[in-house]
């Protein structure tokens, strides 16, 4: 077993997090948000989604959050665009990186974009050739890898074929999604084996979300396969709109705990993220699902004061 030396955390909170919670955020709230998650060390924040406002009403201030940050050198801030003019807004708001979305299974693509497959890859084609005209890089998401709400298990070539179309596009990196949180770790290593026999890992991201609560065995899966960027969102927040059941991605302090323990690097601080968990369980008024979070908020009810041992408050 070959684990990576390094991972890189793609932080997707304050987009796919947000999205779909009911609690409606200030938009200086997401802005202060942001800001802690980006001087935590996280070097890539998908800040936004250029939607319209009648889908995702959660995401309305999209513009104003993304002229609000400040923005930090060495961090990467990224927002999903669905069409062309969702493109133009993201670039007048001048964000580093595009993302591109679409779904492994037609019924999902239908639900979440309105068209089949084939009828999306010509927009997405479009959008990634202004998008990189305009000096962006471009993030390609890829729903329902593991398996569908609407059409059960998906098959590899099924996925495969979705991948490759997005590579000839000229998506610089492309994110595997477990939507519904339905794949295992052996389903991830065998779905992986036959990915990386023709795209580069370097290409690769996965992203896990924790409906079953084996979000980390997966994540640890993608790990032993040699892929080193795994999304996650600060607190567990989040879900899709357009799949029944769907929880939230792995939480950014669980997966940071995870790969600390093996001595694997990230540059980025636990407590800063921890205290940024604590910060949107706040403005949110539930508690969220991080397990560490659970854990951390009892001691700090306990003892006063901040308890966050892992890592001491240090960037490994």
């Amino acid at each position: 077993m070959q684990l990576p030396d390094r991972v890189r955390i793609r932080e997707v909170g304050p987009r796919d997090g947000l999205q779909n919670e009911n609690v409606r955020l200030t938009t200086e709230d997401k802005i202060d948000w942001i800001n802690r998650l980006a001087d935590s060390g996280l070097s890539y924040v998908e800040i936004t989604s250029f939607v319209s406002p009648k889908w995702v009403p959660a995401l309305a201030d999209a513009r104003t959050v993304a002229r609000g940050i400040r923005r930090k050198k060495g961090v990467t801030y990224a927002a999903l665009v669905p069409n062309l003019q969702g493109l133009s807004e993201a670039l007048a708001a001048d964000v580093d990186e595009i993302s591109v979305f679409m779904s492994a299974t037609e019924t999902h693509n239908r639900k979440n974009i309105n068209k089949s497959i084939d009828e999306t890859y010509p927009l997405l084609r479009e959008i990634v050739k202004e998008g990189k005209a305009a000096g962006k890089t471009v993030r390609g998401y890829l729903s329902m890898v593991f398996g569908c709400p609407y059409e059960g298990k998906v098959e590899i070539q099924q996925v495969e074929k979705s991948l490759y179309k997005l590579l000839e596009m000229g998506v610089d990196e492309l994110s595997l999604g477990d939507t519904i949180g339905v794949a295992g770790p052996q389903q991830v290593r065998e779905m992986l084996a036959v990915v990386l026999n023709s795209i580069p890992s370097e290409k690769i991201a996965m992203h896990f979300h924790d409906t079953r609560g084996v979000a980390s065995a997966n994540c640890f899966a993608s790990l032993q396969m040699g892929i080193a960027k795994l999304d996650s969102s600060c607190g567990g927040i989040g879900g899709c709109p357009y799949a029944p059941g769907a929880s939230g991605n792995i939480a950014t302090e669980e997966l940071l705990y995870l790969v600390h323990s093996m001595g694997i690097q990230t540059d980025v601080d636990e407590k800063s993220v921890f205290d940024a968990a604590l910060f949107i369980e706040r403005k949110i008024g539930k508690p969220l699902a991080s397990k560490v979070l659970q854990v951390e908020r009892t001691k700090l009810k306990e003892n006063g004061g901040s308890t966050y041992e892992l890592g001491k408050g240090t960037k490994r």
